[in-house]
């Protein structure tokens, strides 16, 4: 039978899997000899038992038995004693950090008699019912699924005007009678007097809570698998709300949003740890602690130096103080900015803790791809409202919204949006996601807001205690009177903490200024320059760009890239080109299309001049024309009624048709040109184009085609000195389609004294399944995976994103859409197959990809792992896949293909 439950003394920081986050490391903390309240931990197997089989594991309710009586035995009192009550507290722990996702239960073991026992014991009448109320609030929104602002607005109507400290032991005590009516009333049950019931409800209670909807949308916004489940762990109470010498606080050994090192979190004193995370009474910054208790301030400062040079990394701590005591309750690898993750990682170095290879680990192309995002300009000029906390840096601006589902709403419509509550919950995780930036009047920078904000990449300002919010009315009030409402746009500073009125106009990142070559000493593009300095030297995998314009390849050579891997010929046909297009189209004999193809040759030449010239001495991949050609014609409908529309005019001008044939028009608009394109657009109409008349299948049906746009690439190569062709061609399913058009294409490029790669795009499951064939008449590999994700999946993307999408994300078909990032199981394994039998055939077969998953952090691993020479994609999206492929180096625990 398999061991469900772990004492403290039994775990450690490596059984992350097991145990989850908070278990494995509350067990490493007690192995180390930190002080730790006394626990056990319930894994995340069992969770996963409970959940696939609707019930808990044979043997387990025993095994916690045992554990429980351990407990009671080292504490010297039984779970819920009348006179002297154990009380423990119940809490989630996944593998990965789910901030306020799941559940929490306080205080489990109060009853309508254990209550006097612990006010005897304490001494304190007040701090006992306001511990049954806690565990009574906390028990009626959790576990038994009641509306926890019922329980809210009976304390409010209880306070008044008072704060919750005001309230004395009589209060409390009516209030846990009113608490318990709203159970009686919403649950047709009295509260659950017996202590173990509290328990084992409040145990399934936070295994359900894994499937809770904020913590699906918050899995599904990580990346974080929908089948690890998460751990529970029973943990002996401490209190922070024994009086003025008790408190509850959060820290960090480094600043979470900027790296700099110093006493960073906040403390709450006379609180329990849910106030700080929620926000709902501010708190103080960490250093007054020095004042309020400086024994433990010093202890403090000791463990969490302790804690960084263990873990070798920035640490999240939550602690409490019982009556001058300080006990640790967690400590985690600490969620941090990405401007941190840089400078903490280089800081680690300087500091001797880890080397280069890890502090490239330590960091990823997410976090890159947020510092290049621009910043405020200037705001001088801007009516600035407020200052609050800057709780996570970055620049947004847009319509004011007061609730989570507006937020959506209006994001889903495309507007810009900022959430602006008094403080966040996960109940807010929703529209936090939808919304570019988070305001709060209330909570610190360790509130549910900040952190979470803070894991998103998203801007965040907290604490902004001069707004009055209110949300009913939907506006708040800044000082002097100005009301903002819903809809109103207003910005924030996530790096001042300052909110303004209006939009303020963004200038560029440091970060983007810096790999656009223009020179800088800020102390991140300091570490961003380090880091990618290493990733570099330690990669295997060339970084190209997807670019069809000199512009484009210019910048992306700034940016790093090592040449073009997808240069799109279709593009440089749109604009005023598009009626040689249409020439080409509409010819009806040899004469007229080979007119139409040596109009378009000497600007496709002129196009590949400009790209070569920009990536002089780098491998520039151009792809032959791919897109069907129906696409390069007026729209079917616009045309039809266009001519439909003169033929009814014209029906009621018969006295001037002899005049407008004069004058070569047919009336109303549209001239023989219209008809002509007309007649052209319905022959070429297809169903289904994606599986049409494209690609190869297009080169080899329109005589001259792909010949012209051969010549136009040679031409250029000849005028550029140093310019490296690689000639791809589309679409290609069978091996016979890529021999034709390279025996045509061998002979031109031999004729113009020009030498080129001659390769294809993988995009069709087919060529994937024969590509030991193809690889016979292929030179390189280039894998589009959007047309190859559309046709394994026999989804059009065009149609499915919008249609179903959300609907299979939700059902948990797939964890992350798989144009966003391979499928590995299904494209993955085509693009193996073609790996594998591709080179078999051809041992220096060069292999690329260049779909748009080619910047996508997941998928640069992927293709490193499968043994690719080289990712594609977009100019912006360079660094990003250079980090990638520097980490895929070092974490990459297979060996590649080759």
């Amino acid at each position: 039978m398999p061991k469900y439950v772990y004492d403290f003394t039994e775990g450690n920081k490596d059984l992350k899997d097991l145990l989850g986050g908070k278990g494995a490391n509350l067990a490493e903390m007690t192995n180390i000899g930190l002080p730790v309240p006394p626990g056990f931990t319930i894994t995340a197997e069992a969770c996963r038992h409970y959940l696939g089989h609707g019930g808990m594991p044979e043997g387990l309710e025993e095994e916690i038995g045992g554990h429980l009586a351990a407990l009671e035995e080292r504490m010297g009192k039984r779970l819920g004693q009348a006179d002297d009550p154990l009380l423990v507290s119940v809490r989630s722990g996944a593998k990965f950090s789910m901030p306020g996702m799941m559940e929490t239960v306080l205080n489990v073991g109060l009853n309508d008699d254990s209550v006097l026992g612990l006010a005897k014991q304490s001494g304190n009448d007040r701090f006992a019912w306001d511990s049954y109320r806690r565990l009574i609030q906390m028990f009626g929104k959790t576990v038994l699924d009641i509306d926890g602002e019922l329980f809210e607005h009976a304390m409010d109507d209880l306070k008044g005007e008072r704060e919750d400290t005001d309230l004395d032991a009589a209060d409390l005590q009516r209030l846990v009678e009113t608490f318990k009516g709203i159970v009686r009333e919403r649950t047709g049950r009295d509260f659950p007097a017996d202590p173990r019931e509290q328990m084992d409800l409040a145990v399934k209670a936070v295994f359900d809570s894994w499937n809770a909807p904020r913590a699906i949308l918050y899995r599904r916004q990580e990346r974080i698998p929908a089948d690890l489940g998460t751990a529970v762990n029973v943990v002996a109470m401490v209190f922070g709300n024994m009086g003025p010498d008790s408190g509850t606080g959060v820290a960090f050994t480094r600043d979470p949003g900027s790296g700099r090192q110093g006493v960073y979190g906040d403390y709450l004193r006379n609180a329990q740890g849910e106030d700080v995370v929620a926000g709902i009474r501010n708190t103080v910054p960490l250093q007054e602690l020095e004042t309020i208790n400086p024994e433990a301030y010093r202890r403090l400062l000791d463990i969490m130096a302790t804690l960084e040079r263990h873990y070798r990394d920035l640490c999240d701590i939550e602690f409490t103080i019982e009556r001058g005591r300080l006990w640790m309750l967690q400590t985690r690898v600490g969620k941090r900015t990405a401007a941190a993750a840089f400078c903490i990682a280089t800081q680690l170095v300087d500091e001797g803790l880890i080397d280069m290879d890890e502090a490239v680990t330590r960091v990823t192309g997410d976090q890159l791809a947020q510092l290049m995002f621009p910043r405020f300009a200037a705001t001088a000029g801007n009516h600035r409202l407020t200052t609050g906390m800057n709780a996570s840096p970055g620049a947004a601006a847009g319509r004011a919204v007061f609730s989570s589902e507006r937020a959506v709403e209006l994001a889903g419509r495309g507007e810009a949006v900022i959430l602006v509550r008094r403080e966040t919950n996960p109940d807010d995780l929703a529209g936090m996601i939808a919304a570019h930036g988070v305001l709060t009047s209330r909570g610190g920078k360790t509130s549910h807001a900040a952190v979470v904000a803070r894991g998103m990449g998203k801007t965040c300002v907290c604490g902004a205690e001069e707004l009055e919010v209110d949300p009913h009315a939907r506006r708040f009030t800044a000082p002097g009177g100005v009301v903002v409402d819903e809809g109103d746009v207003i910005s924030i500073d996530g790096g001042t903490g300052a909110v303004y009125l209006g939009e303020v106009p963004v200038t560029a990142s440091p970060v983007a200024e810096y790999f656009e070559g223009e020179p800088t000493r800020d102390e991140l593009v300091r570490a961003v320059d380090r880091i990618m300095t290493h990733a570099d030297s330690v990669r295997r995998l060339a970084v190209r760009a997807n670019a069809d314009t000199p512009e484009d390849a210019a910048r992306a050579r700034r940016y790093g890239a090592q040449g073009i891997g997808l240069c799109r010929t279709e593009h440089m046909f749109l604009g005023e080109r598009r009626r040689l297009v249409e020439d080409l189209i509409l010819a009806t004999t040899p004469e007229e299309r080979q007119a139409a193809l040596d109009a378009l040759e000497p600007l496709q030449t002129g196009d590949f001049t400009g790209i070569f010239e920009a990536m002089r001495g780098l491998p520039v991949t151009i792809r032959l024309i791919d897109p069907p050609l129906h696409e390069f014609l007026p729209d079917l409908t616009d045309l039809a009624v266009k001519v439909a529309l003169a033929d009814d005019r014209a029906a009621d001008r018969a006295d001037d048709r002899a005049a407008d044939r004069a004058d070569g028009r047919t009336g109303g608009g549209a001239d023989d040109r219209d008809r002509r394109l007309l007649d052209a657009v319905k022959r070429l109409h297809e169903q289904n184009p994606m599986l049409g008349l494209r690609g190869v299948r297009l080169g080899l049906t329109v005589p001259g085609l792909f010949a012209m746009q051969v010549r136009a690439i040679a031409a250029a190569a000849r005028r550029v000195e140093g310019a490296c062709a690689e000639i791809m061609i589309p679409l290609v399913g069978a091996v016979q389609e890529l021999e034709i058009v390279k025996e045509e294409a061998e002979r031109i490029l031999a004729e113009a004294g020009v030498e080129a790669a001659i390769g294809t795009m993988i995009e069709v499951p087919r060529a994937a399944l024969t590509a030991g064939q193809i690889a016979e008449a292929a030179e390189f590999f280039s894998f589009g995976t959007n047309d190859l994700t559309q046709m394994t999946w026999g989804f059009s993307r065009d149609d499915v994103e919008s249609a179903f999408f959300g609907t299979y994300l939700d059902l948990g078909v797939f964890g992350v859409s798989p144009f966003e990032s391979v499928d590995r199981e299904g494209v993955g394994r085509l693009m193996r197959i073609a790996v594998e039998e591709g080179r078999r055939t051809r041992p220096d077969l060069k292999l690329g990809i260049c779909g748009e998953h080619g910047g996508d952090p997941d998928s640069v691993h992927f293709c490193h792992e499968i043994g690719l020479d080289y990712v594609s994609c977009s100019p912006f999206r360079i660094p990003v896949a250079r980090l990638e492929a520097g980490r895929a180096a070092l974490t990459c625990a297979q060996s590649d293909t080759r």
